[in-house]
């Protein structure tokens, strides 16, 4: 089968010439890789019209990563203009684990280190098997479900919801408020993605402050072991904040769900686009941890970082100077045909596969083997049980430049 991305590229000069993150029209939401390619190719360190940068070459990326002495995560100065200072999604965004540079980063990470540990893994997942096989009985009795809203959307959910001891009958709230806080990072805020990100902050923030109180006081019969780590902080060391607290929580919630289960639809959706390769995986279920990370690769959950230069650097033959804003284009590095060997086509048993969808360096993922858990499981029990099916109706992409994935996509069970 030939690749769907091949198949559409076209060498057109102004797809780099006026290329713009803050101009991006349906076509490249739908199917950016046509134009990373023609900008690697052309001009991969672009000085984009706001004076910022954008790279798209894997070795320009790792070269960032790498330099967290050059290169800040803090967003504070970033974020002001765009949020405003004081509104709820600059107060988020500028507080949580991902935006920011050690000693918060460092707190941050150390705490939640005990809930990523081999042990803690295991205990979950056994709760998350029991969650999709739950999901797929559903989808079973009615011959088909939403790969997203019905199964992708909602596991992730229930971890991160055990982990944080959110009520059964809450969890439910979730992800529109993800959405929308996550929509609001968009290289282009419209003043609906400002509104309904600062009110699903403002939602979230009185929600998690009488949740901790109420899980304080009650306990909740063994969940909320990362809840738990939070408020304790480090033996003998610094405890977060009421303000860090909340955040971070807001953060996990958010980072736990929605990468995951784009990982989880996207891989799903790869894999009806690419026939052979579903038919590959079913005669050797063996593949699915290479499975797991080509679907990483090929289609990244978050498809753009960023940075701010602090000191003079060189990178691409380009010098950025202090104060310099840098994006990082994931989805670009993770079809480099430097790195990767046909970079359009979907291989499940893709060796090596360095990706960077996780990052890397001292910000890669937290929870990167919490998610490749979840998608394994997620998946492989989806095969193992449904011997066809078949996409119908409208699959319907988010329309977001930074997180791709799906809104909705529909399948029926055969």
């Amino acid at each position: 089968m030939s690749s769907p991305v091949t198949a559409t590229a076209t060498s057109r000069p102004d797809a780099v010439t006026h290329f713009d993150l803050r101009k991006l029209d349906r076509g490249f939401l739908d199917n950016p890789y046509p134009v990373y390619h023609l900008l690697r190719q052309h001009d991969p360190v672009r000085r984009m019209p706001d004076g910022s940068w954008f790279l798209t070459r894997y070795d320009d990326l790792q070269a960032v990563y790498r330099d967290s002495k050059s290169f800040s995560s803090d967003k504070k100065i970033e974020f002001a203009p765009k949020y405003g200072e004081g509104t709820p999604l600059y107060r988020h965004h500028t507080t949580s684990l991902v935006f920011n540079d050690p000693p918060l980063h460092s707190r941050v990470r150390r705490l939640l280190a005990p809930a990523f540990t081999p042990r803690a893994l295991k205990l979950l997942e056994t709760r998350f098997i029991a969650v999709v096989d739950r999901m797929l009985d559903r989808a079973e009795k009615n011959g088909g479900m939403d790969v997203v809203t019905e199964f992708a959307a909602v596991l992730p959910v229930e971890i991160i919801g055990d982990m944080l001891a959110v009520p059964n009958e809450d969890r439910h709230l979730l992800r529109d408020w993800s959405l929308a806080i996550l929509g609001a990072l968009e290289p282009v805020l419209t003043p609906d993605r400002a509104e309904n990100g600062n009110r699903a902050v403002t939602e979230f923030e009185a929600y998690l402050d009488r949740h901790i109180a109420s899980w304080q006081k009650l306990g909740d019969e063994g969940f909320g072991d990362v809840l738990d780590a939070l408020i304790r902080g480090e033996d003998g060391g610094e405890r977060l904040t009421a303000a860090e607290l909340v955040q971070n929580c807001i953060f996990l919630l958010n980072a736990g769900h929605e990468t995951t289960a784009n990982l989880i639809g996207n891989g799903i959706a790869a894999l009806l686009d690419w026939p052979d390769e579903l038919a590959r995986l079913r005669a050797d279920p063996g593949l699915m941890r290479t499975a797991v990370e080509e679907f990483l690769r090929f289609e990244s959950s978050n498809q753009l970082g960023n940075r701010r230069v602090v000191a003079e650097v060189q990178i691409g033959g380009q010098t950025f100077q202090p104060g310099d804003l840098v994006t990082l284009g994931i989805g670009a590095a993770n079809r480099d045909p430097a790195q990767f060997a046909d970079p359009d086509r979907l291989d499940i048993a893709r060796n090596p596969n360095r990706h960077l969808a996780f990052g890397a360096g001292i910000h890669a993922c937290a929870g990167m083997s919490l998610a490749r858990i979840e998608g394994q499981i997620a998946i492989s029990r989806l095969l193992a049980r449904v011997s066809t099916f078949r996409k119908t109706g409208n699959a319907i992409r988010g329309g977001r430049a930074r997180f791709r994935g799906f809104l909705s996509f529909p399948v029926e069970f055969r």
